[in-house]
């Protein structure tokens, strides 16, 4: 336990009186995290510095490119709409953004479907929901079939991961 009067493992179950700590492995403990409802999503800083980064694996996207949208520095295309420069997942400045607004709301504009953009971990989230993880496991094992060295390798670790939350049904 955290006060020390409990120090072994022969232990396991007791709730130690002074600390309230329950007496079992520390990975156990690490493991069981507390639920809250919060007002907007946050991400958790394990899942995104962690080494490797879940997050950036699972979106398939670099870490400093997912940094930028959780730290409020970039926006992220979440849908293109009708916009002929927009891609999925395309990161947007501020500037860029405002840019673009202008040019969708110009009242010569053609753009009937609006782009979505989303910033924060609003936008991860919204990321991470599009994803069909079958599907993704499915185009992955196709794509490792023919590919080969360091590009396999990283297919390779992304659909392990994939596989992972598919066999945990993680949501």
């Amino acid at each position: 336990c955290h006060c020390g009067k409990y120090k072994r493992v022969r232990h396991r179950g007791i709730v130690c009186e002074r600390c309230g700590v329950e007496v079992t492995e520390s990975r156990v403990r690490r493991h069981r995290m507390g639920f809250i409802k919060l007002a907007a999503p946050v991400s958790h800083v394990w899942y995104l510095k962690g080494i490797p980064s879940y997050v950036a694996i699972l979106l398939d996207m670099p870490l400093r490119d997912v940094e930028q949208i959780v730290y409020f520095n970039c926006y992220v295309v979440l849908d293109p709409g009708d916009h002929k420069d927009l891609k999925y997942k395309q990161l947007l400045t501020e500037d860029e953004w405002l840019e673009i607004e202008d040019e969708i709301y110009a009242e010569d504009s053609e753009i009937e479907n609006e782009p979505v953009v989303g910033i924060g971990a609003e936008a991860l989230k919204q990321l991470l929901e599009d994803l069909t993880l079958d599907e993704v496991a499915e185009q992955l094992r196709e794509e490792i079939a023919g590919s080969k060295g360091q590009k396999r390798a990283k297919l390779i670790k992304r659909l392990r991961v994939i596989d992972n939350f598919i066999a945990t049904n993680a949501r």
